[in-house]
């Protein structure tokens, strides 16, 4: 990668088909509406469709092809996410953007009684990128992008507590979460190479960007330090999408590569090809991990 890679940069998406999740706000409505103002036919995929709708009023106002459409999402209950993959049953689809997710929330438990961080940032796009590798092997150059975070440098995979039911902690449990799907995405690569699938699995970070997601999940005296920072530090949600957007559509990505900002301590800048930590290409920990998700989701690959 040389120079400055920006969103305008982002090459022609004419005829792809883009599922982002989380695409009502911050990050995941950056990245749908950049992917439909180069003309890709966006999928708004979040649990609120009221305010999905919002969103893809406003990606609409921008969009150089087809109209974006909503449709139902919620990563906490398997249930949702086997009903919506079963509405592209049979279609094709080019791109999978893994970015909803939930931050150092207290501990709670998703429908299914997953802890709720692990539960939707990982187990929940788990399940629907094995739900959907159907109508993404039907493209000819499908990606899946699935958003990690800086703070998964932090995290462990404890197998014997994987759901952290022992001694729970916000930022630990986030952290765990984030390092899973670093895992995840490598390890999907893994296996897709070795069967020969077109499709390509990728994953990125924002760097520190000013989201909504750091005043909707902390509480207390977390929430108020995130509320400082991200007025000082923080990065806009446009600049923190842009590692997603290369990810997801730049020339020469190729399987298992991970793109973050390149500034300092990658808080901030443009995007770069990165390394997460050594755990993340861990092949019996990729193993391990993927084992336990199949057997927690009910989905195998």
């Amino acid at each position: 990668m040389s120079g400055k890679w920006a969103a305008a940069d982002i090459p022609d998406q004419h005829g792809r088909v883009a599922i982002v999740t989380g695409a009502n706000s911050g990050l995941g409505l950056v990245t749908a509406r950049e992917l439909a103002r180069r003309g890709a036919e966006v999928v708004v995929a979040c649990r609120s469709t009221e305010k999905g709708a919002a969103a893809a009023e406003e990606i609409a106002a921008h969009a150089g092809g087809s109209a974006p459409r909503v449709e139902q999402l919620d990563l906490g209950s398997l249930d949702s996410v086997r009903e919506f993959a079963g509405a592209f049953s049979g279609g094709r689809v080019d791109l999978l953007v893994n970015n909803a997710g939930v931050m150092m929330t207290p501990q709670q438990k998703t429908s299914d009684g997953f802890e709720l961080q692990l539960g939707t940032n990982h187990l929940g796009h788990f399940a629907l990128t094995g739900l959907m590798l159907e109508a993404l092997g039907r493209s000819e150059s499908a990606r899946v992008v699935t958003l990690s975070s800086n703070e998964h440098k932090g995290g462990t995979l404890d197998f014997d507590d994987l759901q952290q039911t022992d001694g729970y902690s916000p930022r630990g449990s986030y952290q765990r979460s984030k390092l899973a799907n670093a895992v995840f995405a490598v390890e999907l690569d893994r296996r897709l190479r070795a069967a020969g699938s077109p499709v390509t699995s990728v994953f990125a970070h924002p760097g520190y960007s000013a989201t909504n997601l750091q005043s909707s999940g902390p509480t207390g005296a977390a929430k108020a330090v995130m509320a400082i920072s991200n007025r000082l530090l923080a990065q806009s949600a446009e600049r923190g999408a842009l590692p997603t957007l290369y990810a997801a559509t730049a020339p020469g990505v190729e399987g298992g590569d991970y793109y973050g900002p390149d500034g300092l301590g990658e808080f901030r800048g443009f995007p770069e090809k990165v390394e997460a930590i050594p755990a993340a290409y861990d092949r019996e920990i990729g193993a391990r991990l993927w084992e336990v998700s199949e057997e927690l989701t009910g989905v195998s690959y």
